[in-house]
């Protein structure tokens, strides 16, 4: 009933931030900008706080839990092949959501307006930062991927060295996960104070005279996540992952919120890890493994968003994406999102990547980064909830190795 509680405060405080929003306006920003949106850093900070104890401390309880190496490659490989599977589907969703709508017809952008957006990384590049050359470095950047590297050779390493040894160590990081959990916890009592001062400075930031020009790529984007979540993650939660699409979602509420307040998949996995454990009741060594390997390759959200900015582009430039454009498009946006971080704004190097490979203007990101801070809600509550849906589905098709 307390977690309940919290969730409709949450929920209170996102719809009183829109409300005051839109009634303080852009004239309010800098007192908004001043005394309530470092409210709202100070919120995400004690979050990201957390992120690295948590990724390197539960992959390793979850690693050393699972204790079987056979058993580690099993439930990664299935991990992994659902993760993309998914991602594909998304970007599918994407273009008919688009393709329905056909968001962008009838504007136009001159040739000039162009954004700058970091270069997107190379296969080769992706894999070489994936080993750490310094663990710790890693950490104080929170460079996700290489800690769940390391994390997993850590892992590998105390069930190889066996003993009491072994069990040593593995009783250390578990207390160090469940202190983690703990101030997760805590830091989750102020959440709806955090929500509310996050949210506010970007509705009064972009008001409804900003918004109704881009309304149709906002509101595709809102659709074909509805979508994905309905068609996709109840699919998965209620055929594989033993759980109705209602309580799932009911399960994934808070963390859904989140997600939608603070636009990172890597912020929210300490919300999210606790939401899977203790209200979709998957095991500890599941979470453990999955959730972070999700916050980082994970990317169903983007997907979509790809598969919808794609044709948003396409439609502003008059250009008609052929057969063979698409199916690149689709290519490109599911490998890209393998080792693109879970932080604020990821979604634009990634989109940078796809318009690239089939020669789409890079101007067009600028309509698009104008409002990618809302299309980000959308695409990382998305996220998320994919990663926590695929949690289910191991969960479950493990119980049968158990029994066995």
């Amino acid at each position: 009933m307390v977690s309940m509680n919290l969730s409709v405060k949450i929920f209170l405080a996102l719809v009183l931030s829109v409300v005051v929003g839109l009634i303080a306006g852009p004239d309010a920003l800098p007192f908004i900008k001043w005394w309530i949106a470092p409210i709202g850093t100070m919120f995400i900070n004690l979050i990201k706080m957390m992120i690295v104890p948590v990724v390197f401390t539960s992959l390793i309880v979850g690693m050393t839990s699972i204790g079987d190496t056979k058993k580690l490659g099993r439930i990664g490989i299935k991990t992994i092949v659902i993760y993309l599977c998914t991602t594909a589907i998304a970007i599918l969703i994407g273009f008919a959501v688009a393709g329905l709508f056909h968001p962008g017809i009838g504007m136009s952008m001159t040739s000039d307006a162009a954004v700058e957006v970091k270069k997107a990384p190379s296969v080769m590049q992706v894999l070489v930062a994936m080993i750490p050359a310094n663990p710790i470095a890693s950490m104080a950047k929170a460079d996700i991927l290489p800690i769940i590297i390391f994390a997993l050779f850590v892992g590998v390493g105390i069930l190889q060295v066996g003993g009491e040894r072994a069990k040593t160590l593995i009783s250390f990081f578990d207390a160090c996960a469940e202190v983690c959990y703990k101030i997760i916890a805590m830091v989750m009592a102020v959440s709806p104070i955090g929500v509310f001062c996050l949210l506010l400075p970007v509705v009064a930031a972009n008001g409804p005279s900003v918004l109704l020009p881009l309304l149709s790529v906002i509101g595709c984007m809102a659709i074909g996540s509805v979508i994905h979540a309905v068609g996709v993650y109840s699919t998965l939660a209620r055929v594989w992952g033993g759980h109705t699409p209602l309580a799932f979602f009911k399960g994934m509420s808070e963390a859904m919120m989140i997600a939608f307040t603070t636009c990172s998949s890597a912020g929210t996995l300490p919300v999210n890890m606790k939401n899977t454990q203790e209200k979709l009741g998957v095991s500890r060594e599941v979470t453990s493994f999955v959730l972070p390997l999700g916050a980082t390759i994970n990317m169903d959200g983007t997907a979509v968003y790809m598969g919808i900015c794609s044709l948003f582009v396409a439609n502003v430039f008059g250009v008609d994406l052929s057969f063979g454009q698409m199916a690149m498009i689709v290519l490109t946006g599911t490998l890209a999102s393998i080792g693109t971080a879970g932080v604020p704004g990821a979604g634009l190097i990634m989109l940078a990547m796809v318009l690239q490979s089939v020669g789409l203007p890079l101007e067009g990101l600028a309509l698009v980064a104008g409002i990618d801070r809302i299309l980000d809600m959308f695409r990382t509550c998305l996220n998320i909830t994919g990663d926590a849906a695929v949690a289910c589905v191991i969960n479950e098709t493990e119980k049968k190795y158990q029994h066995a």
